[in-house]
């Protein structure tokens, strides 16, 4: 099981666990919320998560983006654990077992989750793969926010509640920017190898140090945005302040992001993603001690 383990990448799952928390803890006051649905909701996320990490490992090496040269953790396939052709399957497997899971959700909330989920699933596909795969063409960092961002908080929201407020689209402002941050990471971890292999990615486009730059942007603009709704009301009490703990978390991240290039950045890459978890975590338990209150 080991190659499949390093091949779904579970270090990079908070980022779709997390903000499927958030979009069902803000509904958990609601009358109609249902349990059933805020599960299903996760597992397909994690499901189009497995499904976008089994893509890239594929398309890369297919594209020979992924050489003996790559810095960042084994791929499966460039190293030969696991035939390109099963690593695709797996693949098709996982988008098809998400199609599956999310027929409910599609039931359940109409039209605008069915053109969500053929969205996401497209998104999947054309992330690196395609005629044009978002990740060579700097809309890698894009595509995370907005699907791991506005799709994921807002939508599921909005299965929960039939509508969307301006709290969910804030936090998936949010959470979507701690997701580009992954992605910020990982193209700039691999800006050598990924400018030989002609992939442009944002972090190539922009060179290491305004990547450096902009990484700093995307851990503290979250933090940015709760204070905003505090603000203007969108955003009350305990949630913004548990969550504004984790800010000790981002200044280091950023620190060591700062300070190190290259294979030093790997840990960094699953540090950002347990950051998201741990942000939507303590603003979900601030929701929570906020409904108790009511």
């Amino acid at each position: 099981m080991q190659p499949w383990i390093l091949a779904i990448r579970p270090r990079t799952l908070p980022a779709a666990i997390g903000p499927l928390l958030i979009g069902n803890m803000l509904a958990l006051q609601l009358a109609q919320f249902s349990w059933l649905i805020a599960a299903i909701s996760m597992l397909c996320a994690v499901l189009l998560q497995i499904s976008v990490n089994l893509a890239n490992d594929y398309f890369d090496f297919k594209n020979g983006i992924d050489t003996a040269e790559r810095l960042g953790p084994v791929r499966v396939t460039q190293s030969g654990m696991i035939a390109p052709n099963t690593v695709r399957n797996a693949m098709i497997l996982c988008l098809l077992a998400a199609l599956l899971v999310g027929s409910h959700l599609i039931l359940h909330g109409g039209w605008p989750i069915a053109i969500l989920a053929a969205a996401s699933i497209l998104a999947a596909l054309c992330y690196s793969g395609g005629p044009y795969p978002l990740a060579s063409h700097g809309l890698g960092e894009v595509a995370a926010f907005i699907f791991f961002g506005l799709v994921a908080v807002v939508g599921s929201y909005y299965l929960q509640a039939g509508e969307t407020t301006l709290t969910a689209w804030l936090l998936g402002c949010a959470i979507g920017f701690f997701n580009a941050a992954i992605m910020l990471v990982n193209n700039t971890r691999d800006i050598t190898t990924d400018t030989k292999a002609g992939k442009n990615t944002l972090a190539v486009r922009i060179g290491e140090a305004q990547a450096k730059v902009l990484y700093q942007s995307l851990l503290y603009l979250p933090f940015g945005i709760i204070i905003a709704g505090f603000l203007l009301g969108a955003l009350q009490g305990w949630p913004v302040l548990l969550a504004g703990v984790s800010l000790v978390l981002a200044r280091n991240l950023s620190k060591d992001f700062r300070d190190n290039s290259g294979e030093a950045l790997n840990p960094i890459l699953g540090k950002t993603a347990k950051l998201t978890m741990i942000f939507s975590a303590l603003f979900s338990a601030g929701l929570i001690i906020n409904f108790s209150q009511i």
